[in-house]
């Protein structure tokens, strides 16, 4: 099938310096002293490691040139880049580096700058001219490389700032909205989404990034991806003819296939707004439970309160059986305010894309956004264009992103959000109240008719035949109260501890409701009263946090060693490498590991391969030599090595 990637078998090839660290970690278990200043007496291990005292003796005492690439094809800046040596860089380039030098893959230094989002190297290079849209053999740019790693930090920066193309294709018209869609980085698919990267790009293959979702299995990439789409998107078939579900399917991604399918159904459920019958489903449950109240209170009011088969009213019994009126009519005005009453929707980013400059391609965006500074890339809305308050969540139904959103309610055919809450916690309120009282006095009423017989099942028959109103009424009455009751108590509850019934639903999937631990925390929760009172006279609770002081003494401690142990060190953690990358942590004190990534392709698919033979050697080094002190290469870079095609070929997993 068009979809399928084939399995390839790579032809070694040896990098100088690994190749004799792992031969000598093989023949014995001590280091050779030699051998490791071999291997750190050249400037490409020298510019790796950010040793610049070296760098320079190699360079300025030594006559080494930093302009010629290693025995693998790259170049001292590239290995400088890979693990955001600045100031190796920095001097590399001002004796003779090339910031734009392709290595034999056609990549540059800034191609290696984003395998692990590097962005201070990264900015660097392109104040010294790196040209950000070059692209290499198999037509990869910057972006297809941020994307593939899921470095959407990185993406941000290099578009935001520098003009990359977030939706330019490759060579086999994958764009880097593809790419984050097959590994699985659903904020490098918010953030590409909400830059309108085009959904609908089909590749050589006919596929889709919700196509490339669905073969991997990604649920969260699928989840975003529809949520951003239409009908049409679900629809599209590859060049064999299969779906995204078809494909989830055949690939027994059942979780995936189930969404994508009950996806369809509900888009084909939605009828079109612009119709008669389109704008009446809109309405939604409201109509219908605005005429059921009405019905049970007029019924009430005829046959309970004012029914003639009933004795007449005591003064202070009359007071009682009004105000459930009163009660009930202020409920029916709170259910209207409710239901027409914005829920908190935030405008609408609406950019006109044909009047926008081409040198100012993001001027009427808020990428500047401190939200989208600070990494909180949930907080984009790809379909409404904009960065949402923490607590604003987008609803499907409404296609509308809400303040505070605590859910959709079809009973009042509206969100519930932070500016009807207290409408319809009022509307609950007086509801419940008002189901109480008329309950109550109904029961009195048919209980103390004079008229009617002792026994049991004489008075049931006597009821129903000269009391049927006041009857149907007790019955509906009691049916409605332990749904709305139960609505009530959940509300009340989730008010005093200042959080919503979505964030309750989700409170796993949310980061800001994760304590130290990943143990949930509410960081809005002010305690019962203040929470309370806010709500009760504001309407609404402020998304303030609760100081750091009031945390536990556990939490605090927890929070402190994390961060001791992200300031340890200025590399980051060896990441797992999609690209072909074997990399290990140059600062880490523990023996290097080599990592590959885990899905493979052709130069039709992806970015390459490590070697068998050089993965095992990397291997075997590092479990005979795992006391080395000193790395034995910091990868085989982002290139591929040359490629014999399989004629066996299998969906990617």
């Amino acid at each position: 099938m068009a979809s399928e990637i084939e399995v390839v078998e790579e032809d070694q090839r040896e990098v100088a310096h690994i190749a004799a660290a792992g031969a000598t970690s093989s023949s014995t278990e001590a280091p050779d002293t030699s051998t490791e200043e071999t291997l750190r007496n050249d400037v490409y291990t020298a510019a790796a490691y950010g040793d610049l005292e070296k760098l320079q003796r190699l360079v300025e005492s030594e006559g080494c040139s930093v302009t010629e690439p290693d025995g693998g094809g790259y170049y001292a800046l590239q290995w400088a880049a890979l693990n955001n040596r600045t100031a190796s860089a920095q001097y590399i380039i001002e004796h003779g580096g090339d910031v734009n030098a392709l290595d034999n893959t056609g990549q540059t230094a800034l191609h290696w700058s984003a395998v692990r989002g590097h962005i201070p190297v990264a900015e660097l290079l392109l104040k010294e001219g790196a040209r950000v849209d070059t692209a290499d053999y198999y037509g990869y740019q910057t972006t297809h490389v941020a994307a593939q790693y899921g470095q959407t930090a990185f993406l941000y920066h290099i578009v935001t700032k520098w003009n990359a193309d977030p939706d330019v294709p490759d060579n086999d018209g994958r764009s880097p909205l593809h790419w984050a869609s097959y590994k699985g980085f659903a904020d490098s698919i918010r953030l590409l989404l909400f830059l309108d990267a085009y959904r609908g790009r089909q590749d050589k293959e006919g596929c889709t990034p919700l196509h490339w979702a669905a073969i991997r299995g990604n649920l969260e990439a699928a989840t975003v991806l529809v949520q951003a789409g239409k009908k049409e998107d679900l629809m599209v078939t590859d060049n064999t003819g299969f779906t995204p579900a078809q494909l989830a399917a055949d690939k027994n991604h059942r979780q995936v296939a189930f969404f994508l399918g009950n996806a369809r159904r509900i888009f084909d459920k939605r009828c079109d707004g612009n119709n008669y019958f389109g704008k009446l489903s809109k309405l939604g449950l409201a109509p219908i439970l605005w005429c059921i109240s009405i019905s049970l209170l007029v019924t009430y009011i005829s046959s309970v309160v004012t029914g003639t088969s009933f004795s007449g009213l005591t003064v202070t019994f009359a007071l009682v059986a009004w105000s459930g009126v009163f009660l009930a009519s202020s409920g029916l005005v709170m259910f209207y305010r409710c239901s027409r009453k914005d829920p908190g929707y935030i405008r609408r980013n609406v950019r006109d894309l044909q009047n926008l400059r081409d040198d100012e391609p993001l001027l009427k965006t808020e990428l500047n956004n401190p939200a989208l500074l600070a990494g909180n890339w949930s907080q984009l809305c790809a379909t409404c264009k904009i960065v949402r308050p923490l607590r604003a969540k987008h609803c499907s139904t409404c296609d509308r992103c809400v303040e505070q959103f605590d859910h959709h309610c079809p009973w009042v055919s509206n969100c519930i959000g932070k500016r009807n809450k207290w409408d319809f916690f009022m509307f609950l309120l007086l509801e419940v109240s008002a189901m109480v009282v008329t309950g109550y006095v109904t029961i009195i009423r048919i209980a103390t008719d004079p008229q009617s017989p002792s026994a049991f099942g004489s008075w049931l028959s006597h009821s129903a035949i000269h009391h049927p109103g006041a009857l149907s009424f007790i019955i509906m009455d009691f049916l409605l109260f332990f749904g709305v009751a139960v609505l009530f108590v959940v509300q009340a509850q989730q008010i005093s501890r200042n959080i919503t019934t979505n964030e309750m639903a989700n409170g796993m999937r949310y980061n800001y409701l994760r304590g130290p631990g990943g143990k949930f925390r509410n960081p809005y929760d002010h305690g019962v009263h203040k929470n309370c009172s806010d709500f009760l006279v504001k309407g609404y609770n402020e998304d303030v946090v609760v100081a750091e002081q009031n945390m536990s003494s556990d939490e605090m401690s927890m929070i402190q060693m994390a961060n001791v142990l992200s300031q340890n060190g200025e590399v980051q953690p060896s990441h797992p490498n999609g690209n072909g990358h074997v990399s290990i942590n140059v600062d880490s004190k523990a023996s290097p590991v080599t990592h590959g990534h885990g899905h493979v392709h052709t130069s039709k698919c992806g970015h390459g391969k490590t070697s068998t033979n050089t993965s095992s050697t990397s291997s075997t080094s590092s479990s005979r030599g795992s006391r080395i002190s000193f790395g034995l290469g910091l990868g085989l870079g982002l290139g591929r090595n040359n490629t014999r095609h399989n004629s066996r070929s299998v969906l990617a997993s």
